[in-house]
């Protein structure tokens, strides 16, 4: 990796420093806004679900007529919550079952940007379904074409939901390690990938987004631990990645969103935060921490069998129980706070000019994840190098 040169520091948000070299580039930052939902207060005796509160929020999506926030419910709750763009709760979409507009447990969803129908994973009923813009139920498609949970993954189903400028829809399917394309009729025109850890292969596609300026897929790749970019016929073009919790580093990343200039958004999933990175892969920002107890300790995942929030909760801005679906509208980033019942929503500050960071930010707070046990949080400021691969 080069030396850096001509450093600069500056606070890019809570909790998270970027030190870059001065280049002609774009520069990165996020920063707090708001939080839209909540969890319930089990201590008053609420039930995850009531109107207004969140359990694992898998998908999030604008709705660009209304501003209304669309946020999946799951955990019984088994519909999409509607609020308005200041964080009041409007409705929900759904009931818990197996008819028509029912769900077992949501998952992503997204507005079609030609038609403005709603498209939205549901998971153990095997299919999406589909509902036009004042959330009336229209019909579902790719019926069991959605693998069943698999042996060492906690979710399954339909993942990442998107669509091209044909308004082809790209949905995950998490447990078969592949991407379903489905013309605008809902019939499956054909596939992307495979199962394994090769160039092209996933094991877990989890978010899915197409770029408006190539057609390129990013994919993140949630058990490979890595990020990977295709061309719009699925050949890889960029991989980059791999597990730890240093800068350019995932434990299982979810959510994935790109923006106008093709810079990445990646929920880095156990680690806690969101990573940013350039088009080519290049680590900008990071912003986040895991959440902690009194004591300073990180609180780990909920059981499956229990409520679906960590205990205790630790609500600051910026802290979180893994990051899980995302959004990017209109200059701000939806970040499911998956286990503690909300969605963190965050600014992008992307400014050009001839002396900004090009790469290279770095994590004030570093994070080891893991599922059942925490570890300590590592105070050094570090700029590895990132593996990364481009393919040719």
């Amino acid at each position: 990796m080069k030396a850096l040169k001509n450093l600069s520091i500056a606070i890019a948000s809570t909790g998270c420093f970027v030190l870059a070299t001065a280049t002609q580039a774009g520069a990165v930052s996020l920063t707090y806004n708001t939080s839209i939902g909540r969890p319930a207060d089990l201590t008053l005796g609420e039930i995850p679900g009531m109107p207004g509160t969140l359990a694992v929020p898998q998908g999030i999506t604008k709705q660009s007529e209304t501003g209304n926030i669309f946020i999946s419910a799951g955990r019984g709750a088994d519909r999409v919550d509607v609020f308005d763009s200041y964080g009041n709760y409007i409705k929900g979409i759904g009931s818990t079952g197996s008819g028509a507009g029912q769900f077992k447990e949501p998952s992503t969803l997204e507005f079609s940007p030609k038609t403005g129908n709603l498209y939205v994973g549901d998971v153990n009923n095997n299919r999406v379904n589909v509902f036009d813009s004042q959330g009336n139920y229209l019909n579902s498609i790719g019926q069991g074409q959605f693998g069943g949970l698999k042996e060492g993954r906690l979710f399954f189903g339909p993942s990442g939901v998107t669509f091209d400028k044909d308004n082809n829809l790209y949905v995950g399917d998490f447990s078969n390690d592949r991407i379903i394309k489905f013309n605008p009729n809902g019939d499956i025109i054909g596939s992307i990938g495979s199962s394994g850890t090769g160039a092209g292969q996933l094991q877990g596609p989890a978010g899915v987004r197409i770029s408006s300026n190539t057609g390129n897929i990013y994919v993140a790749d949630q058990f490979n631990n890595r990020v990977q970019v295709l061309d719009p016929e699925g050949k890889p073009l960029l991989t980059f990645g791999k597990l730890g919790a240093e800068p350019g580093e995932f434990n299982q990343p979810i959510g994935i969103e790109v923006d106008e200039n093709d810079n990445i958004y990646v929920a880095d999933s156990i680690n806690s935060r969101v990573q940013v990175f350039d088009k080519n892969g290049n680590f900008l920002t990071a912003y986040g921490q895991p959440a902690v107890n009194a004591s300073g300790q990180i609180v780990p995942p909920p059981a499956l069998d229990g409520p679906p929030y960590g205990n205790p909760l630790d609500l600051e801005p910026g802290k979180f129980n893994w990051t899980g679906g995302t959004s990017l509208k209109d200059g701000k980033l939806y970040v499911g706070d998956f286990f503690q019942g909300r969605v963190q929503v965050l600014d992008i500050n992307n400014t050009h000019s001839t002396r900004i960071p090009e790469a290279g930010s770095v994590l004030g707070l570093a994070v080891l994840g893991a599922f059942a046990a925490a570890s300590k949080l590592k105070r050094n400021l570090v700029s590895p190098a990132l593996n990364k691969t481009i393919l040719k």
